[in-house]
């Protein structure tokens, strides 16, 4: 070895020596990749230095400590931890992940301490992501680029996120890598800290981060995922989580319970949005009213009726038979269908039972209020045949009132043959002979009757009403189309009876 050779390595070990010396007293001396926990000395304009607890002070990029909003999130005196990246005599780099041209040692070092490092995924490649750390291609799978199901690659393409290092081959040409473990670190590091402070019953705010049919799953930690079931949503009814909530949202919600999940590790958090807003029956009292006519939206349908949400979170119920006064109505799905906007009025409200009965036959009207003024005895009118009995044929007037033309009435016509011809939706003209609107029951007769034709079918019981008493009463107008007045008509008829 050459004398200057000698010097040369005397100088570097002097270096080195000094180097070593310049910790004395300051702690243990720091190395590449070694974490610490730094207090901030100064913030800058762009740089934030800390103290490192050795004689020589760290320093950071501002940027590099920004938060999710852009924001510097510290002051000074806090404590951040931070890895070493770079030293030299007069600063030791700081940094939040191992980054830059770092050389293979580097690599390895942040392997087999499990330290994570900054990765640029680059793009999308068979079975995952071509990712870039510290200037070197790694190979991340699709199963580990994030801790729930991957629907679309490409929503990764171009961001930058910390992985970790789980197999180093081929002196770095062979490099795989994991963000997965490290959000499953995160959320079992929040996990633990949630379930030391969180208590069942508590309100804390979470993210809206996923929807499913049955709820919302809500980030209440990083990395740690609660459930409200559709149910507990908000006291509206709803069909689908979308129509409460919405992706990225933030909502209060209640703890209602912490459970084990199906893995090892994992916890079954159910939450509840509803129990966290005031109940909507509180001012059911001073915003309804027993008579009112309200709008509301069919939400459910039952065997026996519809439920209607008349206020947010309130709802009443149109049993089967308030559904309609113009036609007999079997399924509630023959008139309505959840999601449709109908019109109702408030029969009966009972708080105490927090139920309310609707009508809404009653908010379209019962078209039988006016049958008196509109079917007098005597007047004429047109209908649409309904359907043929043995007893008579049935003649719809208009929705919701029905007459009977008895086979008595048809059989004195002076053509009785010209109703044999009728079927179902022919249209027939004919004279209103008897009004009972209490009994909801109108009796009619033919335009033109025999002279020597008996009222009522000869004054007998009319059995094939079914009870109804046929007996014509005088009508006291005269019938339309040149027939003469039916109530001289009906007088002649029976003093002609009486004479015999």
């Amino acid at each position: 070895m050459t004398d200057q050779a000698q010097t040369n390595g005397d100088q570097e070990q002097s270096f080195a020596e000094l180097f070593e010396a310049s910790y004395a007293g300051q702690g243990e001396p720091l190395n590449l990749g070694d974490k610490i926990s730094a207090r901030i000395i100064t913030i800058g304009a762009d740089s934030v230095y800390f103290d490192t607890g050795t004689k020589i002070d760290g320093v950071a990029e501002k940027k590099e400590l920004l938060d999710a909003e852009g924001n510097f999130p510290f002051k000074e005196g806090d404590t951040v931890d931070l890895y070493v990246v770079s030293k030299t005599r007069s600063e030791i780099v700081l940094s939040r992940a191992l980054a830059g041209a770092g050389g293979l040692e580097m690599l390895q070092s942040a392997k087999d301490a499990e330290l994570p490092v900054d990765g640029r995924v680059k793009e999308t490649c068979k079975g995952g992501f071509s990712v870039e750390i510290m200037n070197r291609r790694a190979f991340c799978p699709v199963s580990q680029i994030d801790a729930r199901y991957v629907e679309n690659p490409e929503e990764y393409v171009g961001k930058t996120f910390l992985f970790l290092i789980t197999k180093l081959e081929e002196r770095g040409r062979n490099i795989v890598v994991s963000r997965r473990v490290l959000i499953e670190r995160e959320r079992q590091a929040a996990t633990e800290e949630f379930l030391a402070a969180m208590k069942p019953g508590e309100e804390i705010e979470g993210t809206v981060v996923r929807l499913a049919d049955f709820g919302a799953f809500v980030e209440i930690a990083p990395g740690l995922e609660g459930m409200v079931h559709v149910s507990e949503l908000g006291y509206a009814r709803i069909a689908k989580p979308d129509e409460a909530v919405s992706m990225g949202e933030k909502i209060r919600v209640k703890v209602l319970g912490v459970e084990p999940g199906k893995k090892p590790g994992q916890l079954k958090i159910s939450l509840s949005r509803k129990q966290t807003m005031s109940d909507p029956w509180d001012g059911v009292a001073d915003k309804l009213k027993e008579g009112e006519k309200h709008t509301g939206k069919v939400v459910r349908l039952a065997d026996f009726g519809a439920f209607v949400e008349i206020l947010p979170g309130v709802d009443g119920l149109i049993h089967v038979s308030e559904m309609s006064y113009t036609k007999r109505v079997n399924k509630p799905s023959e008139m309505v269908q959840v999601g449709d906007e109908v019109s109702v009025v408030l029969k009966e409200i009972d708080l105490a039972k927090r139920r309310i009965s609707l009508s809404m036959k009653d908010a379209e009207g019962d078209p039988w209020l006016e049958a008196a003024a509109k079917y007098a005895p005597g007047t004429q009118v047109t209908g649409i045949v309904e359907k043929r009995e043995t007893f008579g044929i049935f003649v719809t007037l208009e929705p919701g009132i029905t007459a009977l033309l008895p086979k008595s009435r048809m059989a004195v016509a002076v053509d009785p043959k010209q109703f044999d011809k009728l079927n179902r939706g022919d249209s027939v003209t004919l004279v209103v002979e008897d009004l009972r609107a209490g009994e909801r029951r109108i009796a009619l007769s033919p335009l033109e009757v025999r002279e020597n034709a008996g009222q009522g079918g000869g004054g007998r019981e009319n059995e094939d009403w079914k009870g109804y008493k046929a007996a014509a009463k005088p009508a006291e107008k005269s019938a339309p189309g040149g027939m003469g007045n039916l109530g001289d008509m009906l007088a002649q008829a029976k003093a002609q009876k009486s004479k015999k």
